[in-house]
């Protein structure tokens, strides 16, 4: 838990199975899974203030599909609290299904306080979450004359950066059924981004895993299992 903790970008299966000596790479696969499962705190705050909320997605190249289409593609939704005058704050991440308001929908209510001012560019899929006790402010990204990174930078900020977190730390062999692990593990490590020393994100680790349910190999690798703790 030091190893991983201590490394400012995370580490993968290779280097723990290097550092720690343990003899094969799937015993450290799997205590890495295991830490991200623990990585998430049962109840934790939702975020509040003002959020941007938006999508991004992570995968290959598709050919030929535009907008927000896809095939193969992961779709992570993204809220970050925006500070002012300047400034991000906390941030939540999590794979959904597809862009609809059914998906949509309960990501916000799951991430964020209601009460809060929600950031959304005018796609349909947000239409509803004022019913929810959110204030929308919609911003169309086609009449704007603004690129949509300046409409809703935050979002745009963080999935560039969690893009480069899973090609350079992961070398980008992250499988979509897992992927919402590794969400909790970037999203852990930005939201202690300014924790004055890196001990305190191992107190963290150690705090959330004697809370944790026991994860065995059997199954982190269970083709149906299903990512259920709170986002």
């Amino acid at each position: 838990m030091w190893n991983v903790t201590s490394q400012k970008f995370g580490g993968n299966a290779l280097g723990l199975q290097r550092a720690v000596g343990f003899g094969s790479y799937q015993t450290a696969w799997t205590w890495l899974h295991k830490m991200r499962r623990a990585m998430v705190r049962p109840g934790r705050d939702r975020l509040s203030g003002t959020v941007e909320v938006d999508e991004t997605y992570v995968g290959g190249e598709e050919p030929g599909v535009r907008g927000r289409e896809t095939y193969k593609k992961a779709i992570v939704a993204i809220a970050i609290e925006i500070h002012s005058p300047k400034g991000f704050g906390r941030v939540r991440l999590h794979r959904v299904a597809d862009v609809s308001a059914t998906s949509l929908t309960p990501f916000v209510c799951n991430a964020v306080e209601p009460g809060s001012v929600v950031r959304t560019d005018g796609w349909s899929g947000y239409d509803r979450i004022h019913k929810h006790g959110y204030t929308r402010d919609m911003t169309l990204i086609s009449s704007s004359g603004d690129p949509a990174h300046v409409a809703l930078p935050g979002p745009h900020r963080i999935a560039s950066l969690l893009k480069r977190w899973l090609l350079g730390t992961l070398q980008g062999a992250v499988s979509n059924k897992h992927l919402d692990y590794y969400l909790d593990e970037y999203t852990f490590r930005f939201n202690r981004r300014n924790s004055r020393a890196r001990g305190l994100l191992f107190y963290r680790l150690v705090e959330h895993a004697v809370q944790a349910e026991p994860a065995p190999y059997a199954k982190i690798v269970a083709s149906d299992e299903e990512h259920d703790h709170n986002i």
